[in-house]
């Protein structure tokens, strides 16, 4: 559970910039990629994350705006998914450090049925962001793309350093 601003603003920092780097190395033939037939794809992780980073933003008190259009509509473009990742990204950095005190992170809020500290809440939004993160990983590696480091090196990466 986050106490301070700082300490969220500072984890969502590099846990959001993680994920761009796992969105960015989408490509549209990839958006279908899926573990098994009926399963989540690539391409609905991706929406997923970047659309409910913005939904558990607002829960916490954090306005962010949503893409435009049908929320249940993947994009066609992994371009567009990851373009619209990093402005709700940028968003929640700008909205907290403007308006979320350290105090507030303390108080509870209404959430998914239950009454959730702020900062826990804030918590949870890193965290399910992560889990879906790791799935995308596989999927990209299924997909035969080069899967970025996020927290720690990849095969490409010792691959690149023994090059």
């Amino acid at each position: 559970m986050y106490r301070t601003q700082q300490d969220f603003v500072m984890d969502w920092n590099q846990a959001s910039q993680g994920t761009l780097r796992v969105l960015r190395a989408m490509t549209d033939e990839a958006l279908k990629q899926a573990i098994a037939e009926e399963h989540n794809t690539l391409g609905w992780l991706g929406w997923h994350i970047t659309t409910s980073a913005a939904f558990f933003a607002s829960l916490a008190g954090l306005e962010v705006n949503q893409p435009d259009g049908d929320k249940a509509i993947v994009p066609s473009h992994a371009a567009d998914i990851a373009n619209a990742y990093e402005k709700i990204a940028q968003d929640i950095v700008k909205l907290a450090q403007a308006s979320l005190t350290d105090e507030m992170l303390t108080e509870s809020v209404n959430a998914f049925g239950q009454s959730i500290p702020r900062g826990a809440l804030l918590s949870k939004l890193i965290d399910h962001q992560t889990h879906h993160r790791g799935q995308m990983t596989v999927l990209l590696r299924q997909a035969g793309l080069p899967v970025p480091g996020v927290m720690g090196p990849t095969k490409e990466d010792i691959l690149s350093r023994q090059g």
